[in-house]
């Protein structure tokens, strides 16, 4: 099979976060299998999807990890051309869900796995395939804690999301969050009798954009886009009708924090607004949705001077979206970001990737496998 086989079988598996992913999983398990490479299934918490950990040569030398996730986001959009879990050539163009995002990377990683396999690897190539991502990154932190009993302390860790095929080395930090304040119902006309939600988390919602704007004025980091952290209310729910006092509201927000920054503690003010109605009547629920760290990879590191070599040009100092590379990082392993596409196609309609990009991405796979070959 070529890249270009394994990504129509990838796409095919409808691998939407949160949801079962056994069937891709295991296909991914056999065909490494069928190849040689040692394959690990390491079911998650949930129950009912793992992450996949694969290695090529030998697992006691220190090596590198190329990791990416299975899962994408929903399809549901009505504009796509063709079924999105097919994938559709258009020229140079090849459409479906998380042909960007990042399925294609994983095609190159599997496809260069005949290559690998020939090479009297001395360091090892590792492959860290997760589930969840699309949701905050739940499934790779399962993955990370169990390292230390499937190989060496990796030197390294290439995450394959869309980046042109140009290093990154940095990104922000993310934390999510839902607020619920439970007030109590009646009729609009006695407001004296009710215990009015929405009343309430206008404080919190209040709290929230007044952070959102104190976060303008730094501190900053140069390297992002905005350059200083964010805060955002995302997702606002509440009442049934005009004339019901609402006894229920609930608040989505995410922080993004600049390296340095806890994306946690930038959520604690509005947190602290919300939980301060407990004292007027009203019940108030916190809880914490998702959460990864920052990516700040030294100029200098010897993961960045190689991807520098592998790539032909110097890692870019960061990009605005967020990876399970700020995870590796926060274990004490090296990470850097490097894969095909571009990250504005990803999360839309008639998502693509092209033939080139994932022909450049093999071939950085199998520059890697040459380095660490004996």
């Amino acid at each position: 099979m070529d890249v270009f086989d394994i990504l129509d079988r990838l796409v095919a598996f409808p691998s939407v976060a949160g949801k079962p992913n056994g069937d891709i999983a295991g296909w991914i398990e056999a065909y490494l299998g069928e190849h040689g490479a040692k394959v690990t299934l390491l079911p998650g918490p949930e129950g009912d999807r793992s992450n996949l950990f694969a290695t090529i040569g030998p697992a006691d030398v220190a090596g590198y990890i190329l990791s990416g996730h299975m899962d994408v986001v929903p399809a549901g959009e009505p504009q796509w051309s063709s079924p999105p879990f097919t994938l559709r050539r258009e020229g140079e163009r090849l459409h479906g869900r998380g042909t960007t995002d990042m399925k294609g990377f994983l095609a190159a990683a599997l496809a260069a796995v005949p290559a690998l396999t020939k090479l009297r690897l001395a360091r090892p190539i590792h492959l860290a395939f997760s589930y969840d991502e699309e949701v905050g990154c739940r499934g790779v932190p399962h993955l990370i804690a169990r390292l230390p009993e499937l190989c060496a302390k990796p030197l390294g860790v290439i995450v394959g999301e869309p980046s042109g095929m140009r290093a990154v080395r940095g990104h922000k930090g993310k934390a999510a969050a839902r607020v619920t304040i439970h007030g109590r119902s009646g009729h609009s006309s006695r407001p004296d009798l009710g215990l009015n939600a929405i009343h309430a988390m206008a404080g919190a919602l209040s709290a929230a954009v007044g952070e959102a704007e104190r976060l303008t004025h730094g501190p900053f980091d140069l390297a992002f886009e905005p350059p200083y952290s964010s805060l955002q209310a995302g997702v606002l729910t509440g009442g049934q009708s005009v004339n019901i006092i609402p006894d229920t509201c609930t608040l989505d927000l995410e922080a993004r924090a600049i390296p340095g920054v806890d994306p946690t503690s930038l959520l604690a003010p509005v947190k602290a607004q919300a939980e301060a109605f407990a004292a007027n009547g009203f019940l108030v629920e916190w809880r914490p949705i998702s959460a990864y760290p920052a990516l700040s990879l030294p100029r200098d590191s010897p993961l960045a001077e190689l991807l520098g070599e592998l790539t032909g040009e110097a890692p870019s100092a960061a990009v605005s979206y967020g990876t399970e590379a700020g995870l590796y990082q926060a274990a004490g392993i090296e990470a850097i970001i490097c894969g095909p596409g571009d990250i504005g196609r990803a999360h839309k309609p008639d998502e693509y990737i092209l033939t080139g990009e994932l022909a450049a991405c093999q071939r950085l796979i199998e520059a890697l496998g040459a380095r660490c070959a004996a």
